[in-house]
């Protein structure tokens, strides 16, 4: 890896930072370099919401000490990883196959600290009417193993007590199809309501929460942007790093495996167009509260807000980072966790975050100066 300046902001406006991860199974470790950089800069979250592998990342960053997090995010990703041994050092075609075989070997095997077959399901035993005892039963793996991998590098205890930043995490409830949010300024949460925001169907089984069961938020919408947009607590101006693992614009494919990739960008894409005409409206309000010439307007527009939307008023600015496929990859990319790819992944984050952060540091006149750099960067 190249050696990139770690930089730290100072002088930061009254804003508060929120993270927003987008679901996409091993593609999440594109995560983990956009929170190095947020972290290296001084960007820390005061909010992280999360959905699917967004949300298991999000558990770690939100539950842990800020100096602790990249290592936390660091071993977590280790331990649901697969060494390369070998074919550490292939590239191009070879590494495509490589990355391949990884694929088949996690979903005939399972994957270590991560899920582990349900094998009379995956033969086929009793055929796809077999009944079983409970949700938490019906799908071809067991994902057991996570809560156990979660309680490991996540400091719940800790977070109850008021500690760390903000956490949202999106699950569907599977008996109505509505998306929820299990935000920890209401409910002490634990690993069980992480899993549930991962449970995809039917390679995942529901997660029972409070006599509820859970699927995948992804069922619903793989974005946890709306948690922000609708929420009714914070009063601050909240400034937005949206860090997507699916890109909706793309080439029409020629291959297969091309069309494969290419429907899963665009059904778990976020769907920014439905929130753009809010964010104009919360961008020109936001202009007219921190105009001095308006200021004669603004306990009106504050008192709109309060009767229509059930807050003030505040400004929302939102940064989007974007994973890109690459041509080692294969349709079934989000579920290859072989430990070149996280690595690679990771540090296409950070490079792309990097260059967001200096785009928000121009926008906003924020000193930007270089600092010390983190132990637990991954380096080659």
């Amino acid at each position: 890896m190249k050696e990139h300046v770690s930089a730290k902001a100072v002088s930061h406006p009254p804003v508060k930072n929120v993270l927003v991860l987008q679901g996409g199974g091993a593609l999440g470790a594109y995560h983990i370099g956009a929170y190095e950089a947020l972290h290296e800069l001084g960007f820390e979250p005061d909010w992280v919401t999360g959905i699917s592998i967004g949300a298991l990342n999000a558990a770690v960053l939100a539950t842990n000490k800020p100096e602790d997090r990249l290592r936390k995010m660091t071993e977590f990703w280790k331990d649901i990883s697969r060494p390369d041994g070998a074919a550490a050092h292939c590239t191009g075609h070879y590494r495509s196959l490589y990355n391949k075989s990884v694929v088949a070997k996690s979903m005939l095997q399972g994957l270590p600290n991560f899920w582990t077959p349900r094998v009379n399901v995956m033969m086929g035993m009793g055929g796809a009417e077999v009944q079983f005892s409970k949700p938490t039963e019906a799908s071809y793996y067991d994902t057991s193993p996570m809560l156990d991998t979660l309680a490991r590098h996540c400091n719940f205890a800790w977070h109850h007590q008021g500690h760390g930043a903000r956490l949202s995490l999106g699950a569907t409830r599977v008996d109505t199809g509505k998306l929820e949010f299990f935000d920890s300024l209401h409910t002490p949460l634990r690993p069980a309501h992480a899993l549930a925001s991962g449970s995809l169907p039917p390679g995942f089984p529901a997660t029972e929460i409070d006599g509820r069961f859970y699927w995948d938020g992804g069922c619903v919408t793989n974005t946890p942007l709306q948690a922000v947009l609708d929420d009714t607590h914070e009063t601050a101006d909240l400034r937005v790093f949206m860090v997507d693992l699916w890109g909706a614009h793309g080439q029409a494919p020629v291959t297969m495996d091309g069309v494969a990739w290419r429907q899963k960008e665009i059904q778990y894409a976020s769907r920014m167009e439905q929130h753009s005409t809010l964010r104009k409206y919360q961008k020109l309000f936001g202009r007219l509260l921190h105009s001095p010439e308006c200021a004669p307007v603004h306990d009106l527009l504050h008192g709109w807000a309060e009767e229509v939307l059930g807050r003030r008023l505040r400004n929302i600015d939102i940064h989007t980072i974007t994973y890109r496929h690459t041509g080692e990859e294969s349709s079934f990319s989000d579920a290859e966790f072989s430990e070149g790819s996280i690595k690679r992944r990771r540090e296409m984050g950070y490079v792309d975050m990097l260059a967001k952060l200096e785009q928000v540091a121009s926008a906003e006149k924020i000193d930007i100066r270089p600092t010390h750099r983190d132990s637990h960067r991954v380096t080659s």
